[in-house]
């Protein structure tokens, strides 16, 4: 993560930053990734059906570039946007609304 690369170099930090041997930034998953990524908990239990519907994942990819974080909060906040209005199924609107509250975070 960039922000926290800046803050071991400040100051009080420094000296921890210096101890870091090995750096690795992981890239961003892939749309197939990231739909996997999502789906991935629901199939284990044992939900057969999308819970995503389609446009919310490639929303959500979008939004977090692949980040699994980024995509852990989406989709979170998205399936309680979802609930909230009673919805079964995550769609377009749940991720927009998702997006939208978590866009400053």
């Amino acid at each position: 993560q960039p922000t926290l690369r800046h803050r071991l170099r400040l100051g009080v930090l420094a000296a921890l930053d210096q101890r870091i041997a090995v750096r690795y930034t992981l890239p961003g998953m892939t749309p197939d990734d990231t739909a996997d990524y999502i789906n991935h908990p629901t199939k284990i239990a044992g939900r057969s059906d999308a819970l995503f519907a389609d446009d919310a994942i490639t929303l959500i990819h979008n939004a977090s570039r692949g980040h699994p974080r980024a995509v852990n909060n989406l989709a979170l906040h998205a399936l309680t946007a979802a609930f909230a209005a009673g919805h079964s199924i995550v769609g377009e609107k749940a991720a927009r609304i998702a997006i939208s509250e978590t866009a400053t975070d």
